[in-house]
């Protein structure tokens, strides 16, 4: 369809009353009025955060609770819901459709956080209010600060991170796939959010140690998880055929192309049980680690996220590839070794090799698991981090 057809459907459905314009759009787009939630409604409390719109693996609606574990704090977190989303908690989900094309619910949606939250929290320089600022952040930044509301950033990743940073750190970079069409259009996502957040000025905050080399001026907000649902009372490594799981979010980032071949010539060795795990609800993934003593995690960042956290948490042996940045980090942060066992994709299946040969060896890396993220990944430092944000005195 050429495109100016497109602009005049466009301009014809936002000008038809939304009981219409809702059912009337191209199938993908189509939502019900039922599907429109109401907006958001603050607690009574000092200082009221609102975190949104991403939720990735669920860490917006962790770092809420987090943020009630100070005093005076309350915090909802929201995002756009998806066709075959994970199903993660979230306090206020809101289908993706609603958020793009829903004029009253965009206007609803702003009026509230503007009028009764006292912070907001933006992820992944996405847009908070679908199009009402023609999904422009810095806009709805300056438009919340305009109402009194302090904003600041929070980054997870490809919306930060500079692949043409990355790929010069690490020979294992995805971003030295001159194949991948994507690279080009990361690039120009980081140089969008290095713009917006050095307009606004905003604190910014970087899910991972890592992103600290794209941004030097953030905090890092560590991941947070709910380790006691990750908890098990049995040791790993204790079955003659070691079970290894590898669940990859995006198989290019992770590396699973790299490892395949040298995890299924181990498998039909007999050595290991290989398992590549895809498309599992949230709620079933500690089973899945529950039952498995290696997770392998990913290969080709560098930096260590939620699937390690949980998996350390459960007790089982993490192996990944970590820059010793993100290890020192962690180091100077907490005075804490990371117990994650390094590989790389040329050297994991004789790492892998080793470890069943000399399980006492690895043993107590997977034992020092939950400890660490209990230490560093229960709400409690992410707490003490946003504190800086949340408690100082408003201006």
């Amino acid at each position: 369809m050429a495109q100016p057809v497109k602009e005049i459907i466009a301009a014809v459905l936002e000008r038809l009353p939304e009981r219409l314009s809702a059912v009337l759009r191209a199938k993908q787009y189509r939502y019900r009025l039922a599907d429109v939630p109401q907006a958001p409604q603050a607690e009574d409390t000092g200082v009221r955060l609102y975190i949104a719109p991403v939720n990735f693996a669920g860490q917006g609606f962790r770092w809420a609770r987090a943020a009630e574990l100070l005093p005076d704090v309350s915090a909802v977190s929201m995002h756009y819901v998806k066709p075959g989303d994970f199903g993660y908690p979230v306090d206020n989900p809101v289908p993706v459709n609603v958020t793009r094309f829903s004029q009253s619910w965009q206007k609803r949606q702003f009026e509230a956080v503007a009028g009764s939250f006292s912070h907001a929290i933006l992820e992944a320089n996405r847009a908070l209010f679908g199009t009402l600022f023609d999904s422009d952040t810095e806009s709805e930044i300056r438009a919340l600060q305009s109402r009194g509301v302090s904003v600041a950033a929070l980054c997870h990743g490809t919306e930060l991170r500079l692949p043409s940073r990355h790929r010069k750190i690490d020979q294992w970079s995805p971003f030295n796939d001159s194949d991948w069409p994507l690279i080009p259009s990361f690039e120009s996502k980081a140089l969008l959010t290095r713009r917006v957040l050095e307009a606004t000025g905003v604190p910014v905050f970087v899910s991972t140690p890592e992103l600290l080399l794209d941004w030097p001026e953030a905090e890092w907000l560590p991941i947070v998880i709910d380790v006691d649902k990750w908890a098990r009372s049995d040791e790993p490594l204790q079955q003659r055929k070691l079970r290894v799981v590898h669940a990859p979010s995006k198989d290019i980032v992770k590396g699973t192309h790299l490892i395949d071949e040298s995890m299924r010539r181990l498998h039909d060795e007999g050595l290991i049980d290989y398992r590549v795990v895809r498309g599992v609800p949230a709620a079933e993934m500690p089973q899945v680690y529950g039952n498995s003593d290696i997770v392998i995690d990913q290969f080709r960042i560098g930096n260590y996220g939620t699937a390690a956290i949980e998996a350390m948490a459960a007790g089982r042996l993490v192996v990944s590839h970590l820059h010793d940045q993100v290890r020192d980090h962690v180091r100077e942060s907490s005075s804490r070794e990371l117990p994650i066992v390094e590989a790389t994709p040329d050297s994991l299946e004789q790492k892998i090799r080793d470890i069943a040969a000399d399980r006492e060896r690895y043993l107590p890396v997977a034992n020092a698991g939950p400890a660490f993220a209990r230490e560093l990944h229960d709400g409690r430092l992410s707490a003490h981090v946003l504190a800086s944000f949340l408690l100082q005195p408003r201006t």
